[in-house]
């Protein structure tokens, strides 16, 4: 009776983690990453208060992409925002969200956000006249748009631009690195802050630790026979 309850346990978690693993293949897809602020952060047209926030991939064309950010796990959505690709040479198995500096009294300006294993993050695109703000206050160029666009369609065509930290709008190529990084990258004006994402997953250790039980599990029926049948 002991050997079939240790197969039944095996048995069960490893069916846990194969029905769970194709979940977490979804999250590399959509880059959904729950994330806890202790403090104020602001994202395009928001300041969000501290707190649980989930950030998702939900369209993706040629040098843009449409992130949603939702209060709690996808409780109530607060913001549809465009972001651009932004680089890093090496990748890390946390989340990381990197922060611009701002003026003196506002909450910290997220720049961009890296998934777990991806190099290629997405850097937050700012309405114009916040974006002028923000270049000043962090010496660096800041991707905008001059009209206020909110739906995944508008956010799709609309022009984005560069303010540089004099306050001239220029080409976004023309002072923001737009192409995978060749070796080095400069980080001026950055703040960068690591964040493990609520999504990681134990599953797959899961199936492996149930695999291992059934292993073990027949290994003492088999034994368990040779006692009592010996040749």
């Amino acid at each position: 009776m002991k050997f079939k309850k240790v197969l039944f346990v095996g048995l069960a978690l490893s069916l846990v983690g194969l029905v769970a693993v194709p979940s977490a293949r979804a999250d590399d897809f959509n880059k959904k990453t729950v994330l806890t602020f202790s403090q104020p952060v602001e994202i395009p047209g928001h300041v969000l208060p501290a707190g649980t926030y989930t950030f998702k991939l939900i369209d993706s064309t040629p040098g843009r992409y449409v992130v949603q950010i939702f209060r709690g796990d996808e409780a109530e959505i607060i913001a549809t925002v465009l972001t651009i690709p932004n680089y890093r040479i090496k990748a890390t198995d946390d989340t990381v969200i990197r922060f611009r500096e701002t003026p003196a009294g506002s909450p910290e300006a997220i720049r961009a956000w890296f998934y777990p294993g991806d190099t290629t993050g997405r850097q937050f695109v700012y309405p114009k006249e916040r974006a002028a703000v923000l270049a000043r206050a962090s010496k660096d160029a800041v991707p905008a748009i001059a009209v206020n666009v909110t739906t995944p369609v508008e956010l799709k065509t609309v022009s984005i631009f560069a303010i540089t930290p004099d306050e001239r709008e220029t080409a976004l190529d023309a002072v923001i690195q737009t192409t995978p990084l060749p070796s080095s990258s400069s980080m001026s004006g950055v703040r960068e802050t690591e964040h493990m994402p609520h999504t990681a997953s134990y599953l797959p250790l899961i199936a492996l630790a149930g695999v291992a039980i059934i292993a073990l599990g027949l290994g003492l029926v088999a034994f368990g026979k040779r006692i009592t049948n010996p040749a």
